[in-house]
């Protein structure tokens, strides 16, 4: 079953939400990025955040050059995840702890989590371990979401070892499973890492990477 039903579902709860609860839509600080997601007029010099909604995209992003390029066929649910929809990341609450779920921001995002997604599925190979791919962090960045290649099951990993447990059997499961978090916006410091700055994907990506690494 495909998890793009339950995205579409839980994208229309998130706003709901937003507007029932504080009568705007979710504020988010693009850091000079623009996006068809913005609502309203855009300064890319500004800093102060902007309103946002998400847009379905009139191609679907496709992950074919990902699996050419690693000779690995991806399991399917990470096409409509990643390219169905542009949107800021997606803040929720769940049995689990809070987190985000990762979109793209814009067309540079989307090639960025690419890249970023060959990156991680070299060091498992690296590493002789099952591949898997991200969707989202969890508790401020702790912990990576993944998900099993092999079978599209859900679970929370560390980078550079296995899955350790496992929270889904599916990731549309997954995603019912999750209520929409309102919060402020907060602008994420940008963290050295070795790739291009991005303030969707990356931002998230960074703030783990440094939450994990400093604590060891």
């Amino acid at each position: 079953m495909s998890c793009l039903p339950a995205l579409d579902k839980f994208l229309q709860n998130y706003h709901q939400a937003y507007l029932t609860t504080l009568g705007e839509l979710p504020r988010y600080y693009p850091q000079g990025e623009p996006s068809v997601c913005i609502q309203g007029e855009f300064f890319g010099d500004s800093d102060d955040p902007i309103a946002w909604q998400p847009v379905k995209r009139d191609d679907v992003g496709s992950f074919a050059n990902v699996e050419h390029a690693l000779d690995l066929p991806l399991w399917p649910d990470i096409q409509p995840f990643y390219g169905q929809y542009f949107s800021a990341p997606l803040l929720f609450d769940s049995k689990w702890g809070t987190g985000e779920l990762l979109q793209a921001w814009n067309d540079d995002d989307f090639k960025c989590l690419q890249q970023n997604l060959i990156g991680h599925l070299m060091m498992k190979k690296k590493l002789k371990q099952p591949p898997t791919w991200f969707i989202g962090l969890l508790d401020e960045g702790d912990k990576m979401l993944t998900i099993n290649n092999s079978d599209g099951s859900v679970w929370i990993e560390l980078p550079g070892e296995l899955p350790w447990q496992q929270l889904s059997p599916s990731l549309a499961e997954f995603i019912e499973a999750l209520s929409p978090r309102i919060a402020p916006p907060v602008k994420h410091e940008e963290l050295p890492m070795p790739t291009l700055a991005h303030p969707g994907i990356f931002a998230s990506l960074k703030r783990m990477w440094q939450n994990l690494f400093g604590k060891r």
